[in-house]
């Protein structure tokens, strides 16, 4: 189902085409709460944004004429502040999305760009990497071309991406990496859930795997072609944790907020999608103090995210876990009322 996105005004620098050598766009990371896999069958999904976890691409135009074909490079931090450009092989979603975005400009053919890629999203750990990689490709064209995409034609151009890279794709990610706020997608459409206590997020990288989407969702998706009451099952268990939890962040009850969470990752690992480690992980955080904790993206890997009450405890869970297990955190802060109710 295609999401119905409200338009908002543009935050990226429109740049005339006639003489432009060059263009940038950006995107962020995000972590799920709820209803991932079961998203791509229907159910509710709930996301909030990573914006320290920041990727920003830049596309020129290729100095020799003869030279057709797109090269992408990745950026790398260097010595003394310096960077370092590697050449690495376009991935099948970006030739995707430059067929797709050279139909939709009416080029008559992919552009044949430098893409410069210089993301500190850990690639491979449901943190949205190929949905920010090609949301901040998608506004660099745009920004190249002067071609002025709504949030829609950006959002369809992402999920170009994201079905060749992952072979389903519900849409939440291609939302997520691109908004300030929280994002519910719920029956096709975009909203903002109400958040009625200050909350923190911990973040954390288990370090194994990588975590693998697209098999994740290939071994659900030929488990549910083999019993379709399961499928049916999980949807409906997913749909009702999504929207309980909602119902209990917008009144501030983070306790049971936490339950749900827990409760969802008990889920998941029985469909076979945690670790041992991020079992191990969730775990480890709830007797640290956190509320509650899962698995969040498509796992086999990957990373867990918990919930705590305030920002002390969420360092106190973060110090914790990354003295116990040696792992990376990442904290999201969410204010109180920050953001506009549904």
């Amino acid at each position: 189902m295609r999401p119905q996105i409200p338009q908002q005004p543009s935050v990226y620098p429109r740049c005339i085409a006639q003489g432009q050598h060059f263009a940038s766009g950006e995107a962020h990371g995000k972590a799920i709460l709820l209803g991932e896999h079961a998203a791509i069958y229907g159910a509710p999904a709930l996301a909030f944004p990573m914006p320290a976890l920041k990727c920003r691409v830049t596309v020129r135009q290729r100095p020799a004429p003869s030279l057709l074909a797109s090269r992408l490079c990745r950026v790398t931090p260097g010595l003394q502040g310096a960077t370092a450009e590697t050449v690495i092989d376009m991935p099948e979603e970006f030739l995707a999305l430059l067929t797709a975005f050279a139909e939709s400009a009416g080029l008559g053919a992919p552009p044949a760009m430098d893409i410069y890629l210089d993301s500190c999203i850990p690639p491979s750990r449901g943190l949205g990497s190929s949905a920010a990689n090609a949301r901040a490709l998608v506004r660099a064209l745009d920004a190249f071309f002067a071609t002025v995409l709504d949030e829609q034609s950006v959002f369809d151009l992402v999920q170009v991406s994201e079905r060749s890279a992952h072979g389903m794709a519900s849409g939440i990610d291609a939302l997520a990496t691109g908004s300030e706020q929280p994002v519910l997608l719920a029956d096709g459409r975009l909203r903002t859930p109400a958040v009625g206590a200050d909350l923190h997020l911990v973040v954390i990288d288990s370090g194994s795997g990588p975590g693998g989407t697209r098999r994740a969702v290939e071994i659900l998706r030929d488990a549910f072609a083999q019993n379709p009451v399961e499928r049916t099952r999980f949807v409906h268990r997913s749909t009702a944790l999504t929207e309980a939890a909602l119902v209990d962040m917008a009144a501030g009850r983070l306790s049971s907020l936490g339950q749900h969470l827990t409760a969802c990752h008990q889920m998941l690992a029985n469909l076979g999608l945690t670790t041992s480690r991020t079992d191990a992980l969730a775990h480890m955080a709830l007797d640290a103090g956190a509320l509650g904790a899962k698995m969040t993206g498509g796992g086999l890997g990957g990373c867990v995210v918990a919930l705590t009450r305030s920002a002390p405890q969420a360092a106190l869970v973060s110090t914790r876990l990354t003295d116990r297990a040696g792992v990376q955190t990442w904290i999201i802060g969410t204010r109180r009322d920050r953001y506009d109710r549904p």
